[in-house]
């Protein structure tokens, strides 16, 4: 039998700790339709490549791409190139496009499902910068990402909100850019938890003003609108703008502390799902999915609750520092040999969080094989001086 870890606690003690029994989660036999269900992918490292971490971004094509055909397997959509795969903290959009062609392609090959990220983070906001130049760097990464033939996930922008003085000047870059689009778009839009460049994002930082605005630019374009992405971590806001959105147009939550109860709805309604968790609990929201699909409302309950605290705890603030949570799971889950992320971000959560996350994805059942995250943990552990 293994002996049991030593995981480092916040009081500064050693918990004794061995994991249980590996998950029992399996691929469904038919898609997925009672919900849209995106998963945020993330995007593996090259660990040999003799560049500085930090500011440039190298790639682990094969391992990456491994990635995306493991969750089209599980029959969840991707996402891709969003913040979840580091854009705006170790992605450069000139890395991007090429994530995006390859994504696209082998999507193509598979049958899978895949929309993509295009946003203006090639355009760093500067004192002098105006609108135009919001809407020529939204007009450069959508042409890219519809000339592949791909949906459109329209990313908020740093930009933007640097530069935009109120609710009109959104509304103005927002229909020169879905007037151009060839097919409907998910708009996306991230609290600032998630990014804190994005506070006051629709001109407002009065939450209820911004949705108003928000709901103003949807309806008045919803021909071009598939849905829209919230990611507030506020699920009595995200229904409440729900209940508001046009026929047609989807609720995609982003709510990574609520999205069990999200997904699943109530009489009025539900959320479909663009979540960068999905990445991290494929197998677990891959089983309740297709239970809720089969109105098995038990299973698809007893399946996900275990997972939210997990999610809770990889979302913690400093929020934006969630990727790393994603990729360490996936790290001990065998996708990838090694804990290392562009930018560094490998570093930015310490230890003992990584310790807590490692309990709770085993209490989740979302270890596929604990004797091998056991090994692999230790790795981590020894690193920090914990042997």
């Amino acid at each position: 039998m293994t002996l049991p870890l030593l995981l480092p606690r916040p009081d500064g003690t050693l918990l004794a700790y061995r994991p249980g029994a590996p998950s029992q989660f399996h691929p469904p036999h038919v898609p997925i339709t009672m919900r849209v269900a995106y998963a945020a992918a993330h995007v593996v490292a090259d660990p040999l490549a003799d560049v500085d971490p930090i500011a440039h971004s190298r790639i682990d094509w094969d391992t990456t791409l491994q990635y995306r055909s493991y969750l089209w397997s599980l029959g969840l959509a991707v996402a891709e190139a969003m913040d979840t795969a580091q854009r705006g903290m170790g992605l450069s959009w000139e890395t991007a496009k090429e994530l995006i062609r390859r994504s696209v392609a082998d999507a193509r090959t598979v049958g899978g499902t895949v929309a993509c990220g295009a946003g203006t983070d090639h355009l760093a906001p500067h004192p002098a910068l105006e609108l135009a130049d919001v809407e020529a760097a939204y007009e450069e990464q959508c042409s890219f990402v519809d000339g592949v033939g791909s949906r459109i996930i329209l990313m908020a922008s740093r930009a933007l909100a640097a530069c935009a003085r109120g609710p009109d000047d959104y509304a103005r870059v927002y229909e020169r850019i879905l007037s151009q689009v060839t097919q409907p778009v998910i708009l996306h839009w991230l609290g600032d938890m998630f990014d804190p460049a994005l506070a006051g994002y629709w001109g407002s930082r009065d939450l209820n003003t911004a949705m108003d605005v928000c709901l103003r630019i949807i309806n008045d374009h919803a021909s071009k609108i598939d849905g829209i992405k919230i990611s507030l971590l506020d699920k009595d806001r995200e229904v409440t703008m729900r209940r508001h959105l046009p026929d047609g147009v989807r609720m995609y939550t982003g709510d990574d502390f609520n999205y069990a109860e999200l997904i699943r709805g109530d009489s009025e309604g539900h959320s479909h799902a663009l979540l960068g968790i999905f990445d991290a609990i494929a197998p677990a929201a891959s089983a309740a999915l297709a239970a809720l699909d089969a109105g098995d409302w038990d299973t698809y309950e007893a399946v996900l609750a275990p997972t939210v605290p997990l999610s809770r705890h990889v979302f913690q603030p400093p929020t934006y520092s969630y990727k790393t949570g994603v990729v360490f799971l996936a790290y001990l889950n065998g996708h990838q040999k090694h804990f290392r992320m562009v930018g560094g971000q490998e570093s930015a959560r310490p230890v003992v969080h990584l310790a807590e996350l490692f309990m709770l994805a085993d209490q989740a059942g979302i270890l596929v094989d604990p004797e091998e995250a056991t090994r692999r943990m230790r790795r981590i552990l020894a690193v920090a001086g914990i042997v």
